[in-house]
């Protein structure tokens, strides 16, 4: 087993999408946002710095794997680790009928800062 994770329900309707996310040398990744379904995902090559509201941050490498709930959950980070490699993961996501798989967060993260885990050097 690589990963076993107790997801909220999904809905029904609800359909899954499997993409490849490769990440070049220093790619700061997605900017933070929140899901409207769960996402699984698992490390193909490289590393990555990954973050979840109330987590603390962390790096996932190569055979690991991750997993973000849907939500009221910020998605902090997902960025490169490294400047000097690229980094690839597969993802699967679960979508919500009728809303978007990502929803980018703008103002929440600095109004919600006491929900975040502490980070080193923040």
């Amino acid at each position: 087993m690589v990963q076993s994770a107790k997801p909220p329900l999904v809905p029904e309707g609800a359909e899954a999408m499997t993409v490849l996310i490769p990440y070049l040398p220093g790619d700061p990744g997605a900017p933070p946002h929140r899901r409207s379904g769960p996402a699984f995902g698992y490390m193909l090559e490289g590393e990555m710095l990954f973050e979840l509201e109330g987590e603390p941050e962390r790096v996932i490498k190569a055979g690991e794997t991750f997993w973000e709930p849907d939500g009221d959950v910020i998605h902090y980070q997902d960025g490169k680790n490294r400047t000097d490699s690229p980094s690839r993961f597969l993802v699967t996501m679960m979508c919500t009928p009728g809303q978007p798989m990502l929803i980018l967060v703008d103002d929440e993260p600095a109004r919600r800062r006491h929900r975040r885990a502490p980070r080193p050097g923040a």
